[in-house]
């Protein structure tokens, strides 16, 4: 036998077995991916029910169930999202708990440590006692449910996710579910949706940078009321209650651009007392309070948070629709992740009474029985975020185990908690607290270190050693969801609300996170509620770092709920809510400053009011508006662009743009380079890591710089010139045009849009592994997308790195209350978190290209139309 046969036969060799080794392997694989998915037809017996429950799912996978009782529904409910998500909801009590180590080890426990320090799940458990005793009744069946699903599942069986986590942690045993893991989610909900605590702590960095007042304001401007109005047009507080016809105010105490109450410099004034002791305190803490902020973006995003990231929701009255009922539309602007944040059910009582009142549809929370937004058989209801400012950073002095208060050393209180963590030793936290909250500079080294050095003296210059009269400093969260409240008792509110007085009684116990809720039903009747545990400030406005070692800073209460905005049945006929100032400018209590510029509410509106000018809507018009991509800052820049002499050619894709941006846009394609051109450049004076991220914000700042082509901020730092406003738009225009060319080709025509702005959508527990196999299993995408940061179409990117997307309407809805049945929805991925399952991501295409699907509501549709029937039997 020759060498060269010799050589062929080992190849062979090596091949075949290779192949079987291959074929073992992914069989191996497919079994212990495919045994988890669950079958959604037949019978299954649920231990603890009493009768029969039936559940019909339609083509993508979502279920509508019917119980003869509610406590066998909420039970339904339960086993349904183990079924499709329990991965999902187990990684999410770990997260609100602070055991994310108990599942990935070491890596997390700094994550851990801050959780554990704000106490989610510690309020969360406070908070339980305080409901109701029928939804903590309805807790405990839904509990009872999700158990039943666990007590049948062990290991990767109950999820192809556990097969990946036994790799590192072989260990790991699921435990029982419970009301406290249902409650300690909407800690995460408020976190996410927490409001201005990152703005807070930037306007304190670049304090500490050494900014001015004036400069922060104008990085910060006030709400613009005057071209984007608020959401409700007219109402005031008269004699202590917000009375929605009252006249708003005429003479509000800002205006546009003005300095906010409780900042210096705006006007030239001198700083107070206490403004000089808070800039000298944030400037011994310097560039650790970043640190501060890096070690709180390191807390898992439930829901994704960004500039920009908002929300969209309206309602018009049937005086402008064609069917003379009221329409509904929502869309909420989250972060993407797979599975989708939300999930689709119905929920049906076969025959509602006051002993079984539940009978709804819409979008809900694996981990939480109800839904957060949808209808029942008479209301529709949706929700924006408001967007108050809830949490406020005292800077405390501290020396040893006490601080100061009002001149006199008061002990910290302090508690100890264990972190467990997989594969290596329990850690030991100290958690210290001041009246205010707990002090989170505990939690990062940096700022930790930084504070306990040095003090300040009389004239704000460092000490070398902090002492009684220089002591040391730390930083202390007042938020509101640390305080227990009843939102779990609101939520079942709203899904057994049968008009507009029940709606806003639900309301009044949503405590956090504080929403924009719209409301209409099947009579005709449209409305808007502003709830929420919103604090009421002795000094201070909630824009900066306060010093806690005043106690004129505490708040001193929270805003009653019958001074909070309301409006029912507006003279106008539709109410729009897209995370704008809520009411006009002095007409309601203070609820915050940072509001979304209003570049959508206006543009929505805009948009309506098209409509109404020639005719009536429909829904398919209202979906149609959800799709819309015009650039609000586009229309300001683009004029002044096409004006610049000596611009590249690519400029020409400008002249005759319409401002949209749908994914197959050349000029879309350039415009959002040059926008972040003109950003990097105009800003280049900012700290590298609070760069201008080009969300609403920076339309209106950037607007108003447009006015003043010599103002300070065009000057390019380090350069021997001094470039004025069209110096720098040239060269933006020239930068852009460069980088495309490198990315897309030379040719400008054939720029689009949708090759930079695209989307993937990754698992939030493996999704960036770093193991290309793994990433592969869990994750979707990239997708062209259409939209673009604070449009409708509100598919938002982080300009400093780019246009990948960032926050997408998570889901879409449009209700129609003439017809339940001629409702739509669609979901961001699907209704499975079962990474092989048909229904894992079988809705992203129809999302992304604007569809919706049938929300279907009459249970003669639903049995007709159902793909998958299944029966759960005691």
């Amino acid at each position: 036998m020759n060498a060269v046969r010799v050589l062929r036969l080992f190849g062979l060799y090596v091949v075949i077995t290779l192949v079987v080794v291959a074929c073992l392997v992914s069989g191996t694989v497919y079994f212990t991916f495919h045994k988890s998915l669950p079958d959604y037809t037949g019978t299954i017996r649920v231990p603890g029910l009493d009768s029969s429950v039936r559940v019909y799912r339609d083509t993508y996978g979502v279920p509508q169930v019917y119980a003869d009782n509610a406590d066998d529904l909420f039970r339904a409910e339960g086993y349904l999202h183990a079924t499709d998500r329990f991965w999902e909801m187990d990684f999410r009590r770990h997260v609100t708990a602070g055991r994310l180590s108990e599942l990935f080890g070491k890596s997390q426990v700094d994550t851990d440590k801050y959780i554990r320090t704000m106490g989610w799940r510690r309020v969360a458990a406070q908070e339980l006692p305080l409901l109701s005793p029928q939804t903590r009744s309805w807790l405990e069946s839904y509990a009872a449910g999700v158990n039943a699903w666990i007590d049948e599942h062990r290991g990767s069986s109950a999820g192809v996710e556990y097969a990946v986590l036994k790799l590192q942690n072989s260990g790991y045993r699921i435990e029982k579910w419970s009301p406290v893991d249902s409650l300690a989610w909407l800690k995460a909900m408020a976190w996410d949706l927490r409001s201005n605590m990152s703005e807070e702590l930037e306007r304190a960095r670049l304090l500490a940078a050494g900014f001015s007042w004036e400069q922060i304001n104008q990085l910060f401007p006030a709400y613009p009321y005057q071209t984007h109005a608020p959401i409700l047009k007219a109402g005031a507080i008269v004699d202590g209650k917000f009375t929605p016809t009252a006249p708003a105010p005429t003479s509000p105490s800002r205006t546009s651009g003005a300095s906010r109450p409780g900042t210096a410099g705006g006007g030239g004034s001198p700083e107070t007392a206490d403004q000089a002791a808070v800039r000298a305190a944030v400037t011994v803490l310097g560039g650790s309070l970043g640190s501060l902020g890096e070690g709180l973006n390191r807390i898992p995003q439930l829901l994704g948070i960004g500039d920009g990231l908002g929300s969209n929701s309206w309602v018009v009255s049937g005086s402008h629709t064609t069917t003379g009922k009221p329409l509904l539309a929502n869309d909420p602007h989250l972060g993407p992740v797979m599975p989708s944040i939300w999930y689709q059910v119905g929920l049906h009582c076969t025959t509602t009474s006051a002993a079984c009142p539940i009978d709804v549809a819409g979008f809900g929370f694996s981990g939480v029985p109800g839904i957060v937004i949808g209808h029942n058989a008479r209301v529709a209801w949706g929700f924006t975020n408001l967007g108050p400012d809830v949490a406020d950073l005292y800077l405390e002095r501290v020396q040893g185990s006490t601080y100061e208060r009002d001149g006199d050393q008061v002990p910290l209180a302090v508690r100890k908690e264990t972190i467990k963590v997989a594969g290596g030793d329990d850690v030991q936290l100290t958690i210290r607290s001041t009246v205010h909250g707990p002090l989170l500079s505990d939690q990062d080294s940096d700022l930790r270190e930084v504070g306990a050095k040095p003090g300040v003296d009389a004239a704000g210059v460092p000490t070398q050693k902090a002492t009684p009269a220089n002591p040391a400093y730390a930083v202390a969260l007042s938020w509101t969801a640390l305080t227990p409240g009843r939102t779990a008792d609101a939520l079942f509110g709203l899904n057994t609300a049968q008009n507009f007085d029940q709606f806003r009684a639900a309301a009044r116990n949503f405590a956090v996170p504080a929403q924009n809720m719209i409301y209409a039903d099947v009579d005709g009747n449209i409305g808007y509620q502003a709830p929420g545990t919103i604090p009421v400030r002795g000094s201070g406005d909630g824009l900066f770092p306060v010093p806690g070692w005043n106690p004129s800073y505490d708040w001193a209460g929270t805003v009653p709920f019958e001074q909070m905005p309301y409006v029912y049945n507006p003279p106008g006929g539709y109410v729009v809510t897209a995370n704008q100032a809520p009411v006009v400018e002095g007409a309601g209590p203070m609820l915050g400053y940072d509001w979304d510029y209003g570049y959508r509410s206006s543009r929505i509106e805009a948009r309506l009011q098209a409509k109404f000018a020639t005719g009536k809507v429909d829904a398919a018009d209202l979906s149609q508006i959800q799709l819309d991509t015009q650039s609000g800052i586009a229309k300001v820049l683009v004029p002044l662009l096409t004006s610049i002499s000596g611009a590249p050619p690519a400029a020409r894709l400008l002249a005759n743009w319409d401002y949209t941006q749908p994914a197959g846009s050349a000029p879309a394609a350039y415009f959002n380079a040059v926008w972040r051109a003109v950003l990097k450049r105009t800003f280049d004076e900012l700290p590298d890591d609070l760069p201008a991220d080009g969300g609403s914000r920076w339309f209106a700042v950037v607007s108003s710089l447009l006015t003043t082509p010599d103002s300070p901020w065009w000057d390019e730092k380090g350069t021997s010139v001094t470039e004025k406003r069209d110096d720098v738009l040239r060269l933006a225009l020239t930068d852009a045009s460069e980088e495309l060319t490198d990315r897309l080709g030379d040719d400008p025509s054939k720029w689009r849009w949708g090759d930079l702005h695209t989307l993937t959508i990754r698992n939030q527990s493996f999704g960036e592994s770093g193991i290309g196999l793994i990433e592969a299993i869990f994750n979707r995408g990239p997708y062209p997308l259409a939209g673009g940061s604070s449009l409708v179409d509100a598919t938002g990117s982080y300009a400093p790195d780019g246009y990948e997307v960032d926050w997408v309407p998570s889901m879409r809805m449009v209700v129609d209350l003439a017809d339940l049945d001629r409702s739509r929805w669609v979901n961001l991925t699907g209704e499975s978190g079962h990474p092989f399952s048909d229904h894992y991501a079988d809705q992203v295409e129809l999302w992304q290209n604007g569809g919706t699907t049938p929300m279907r509501w009459r249970p003669e549709t639903i049995r007709s139309e159902a793909r998958y029937v299944q029966n759960l039997t005691p």
